[in-house]
């Protein structure tokens, strides 16, 4: 069975970690080496790992204390040591803790079944994408550091810090740590600690070029900018409310907001401002918008010498795309 990344794993002979969202692979493999309290760590690249190597790897440490084995991206394994890591699996070494990881993918998959059916602990980190999923990581990394989060906190701090999990988990600690043994975490905390960041994100910005707010977007977007906020942030949620427009606009009027939220990956209550932000588009508005989207995409990573330009750019290309204009 899977075990949850949201608590500490526990030690195994053998270990995988399978999936694609890195700081919960990188987080795994560190508790699981923290567990083992071993004397002797090997971490290495499976690509590097050649036929006849994982025995000695394996052997009892000359130090004691039991030793650490972590092949990292199995799935590259050759086909001797992929077989060599699968019959290990089968009967692994006294005092030695064997942690793989593992994409998950089409790649290596025998190994990963094998290793699978010879009763491996397996810890899935699949990658955390839809706005639901990230609201659960939040609330589940504050559980992690025995604190109580309520949604509302939880939203709030999705605003202030962004998508990256890292960023997430380092400020979820820091509030759990701050606030105190027995107190709740709630929305007025996380603003109090990111004051003026979480009303001036990426997702702010999009909702009001989106609804048509010129000066106000333009005036959140420099906010935005100035409290460090990550241009490429700003962009991929400028992407994000755009393609959401498209999206709900092209769906039949009947769905309901529950149906249509699963079917974006967006929740219910987002869909609902969606539509009212869909009110005064033109028919050809949001091909035009999602066309500025894409070309400040590709000047923010790396086409243009100011990332802040082609943002302001954009967002005055979506306010002109709402109203029919030609674009700014």
């Amino acid at each position: 069975m899977a075990a949850r990344t949201t608590a500490p794993p526990v030690t195994a002979p053998v270990t995988i970690v399978v999936g694609e969202e890195e700081f919960l692979i990188d987080r795994a493999v560190r508790d699981l080496i923290a567990a083992s309290e071993a004397g002797d760590i090997h971490d290495l690249d499976a690509a590097a790992l050649g036929p006849g190597e994982l025995d000695s790897l394996t052997s009892p440490s000359l130090f004691g204390g039991g030793s650490v084995v972590v092949i990292r991206a199995a799935q590259n394994s050759a086909k001797e040591v992929a077989a060599e890591l699968t019959k290990y699996a089968a009967s692994p070494a006294p005092d030695v803790s064997l942690i793989m990881t593992h994409a998950g993918g089409t790649k290596g998959k025998e190994l990963l079944a094998g290793v699978k059916a010879a009763g491996a602990q397996v810890i899935e980190c699949p990658k955390v994408t839809r706005f639901a999923e990230r609201l659960d990581f939040v609330r589940g990394e504050f559980r992690r550091a025995g604190q109580r989060a309520d949604d509302a906190a939880a939203r709030a701090l999705l605003d202030a810090v962004g998508s990256d999990l890292r960023e997430l988990a380092a400020a979820c600690e820091q509030l759990a740590a701050d606030a105190g043994p027995g107190a709740r975490v709630d929305e007025a905390v996380v603003a109090t600690y990111y004051r003026g960041r979480a009303e001036a994100t990426g997702f702010t910005v999009a909702d009001l070029a989106v609804e048509g707010h010129l000066a106000r977007a333009l005036e959140q977007l420099r906010w935005a900018l100035a409290t460090g906020v990550s241009p490429v942030l700003i962009c991929s949620a400028l992407a994000q409310g755009v393609r959401l427009l498209g999206r709900v606009g092209s769906a039949p009027r009947n769905l309901n907001a529950a149906a249509l939220a699963a079917e974006v990956g967006a929740p219910p209550w987002k869909i609902d401002r969606v539509r009212q932000q869909l009110r005064g588009w033109p028919p050809d508005g949001v091909a035009r918008a999602l066309h500025a989207v894409a070309e400040a995409d590709a000047q923010v990573k790396g086409e243009t010498s100011s990332a802040d330009y082609a943002l302001e750019r954009a967002v005055r290309r979506i306010v002109a795309a709402r109203a029919g204009a030609a674009d700014a």
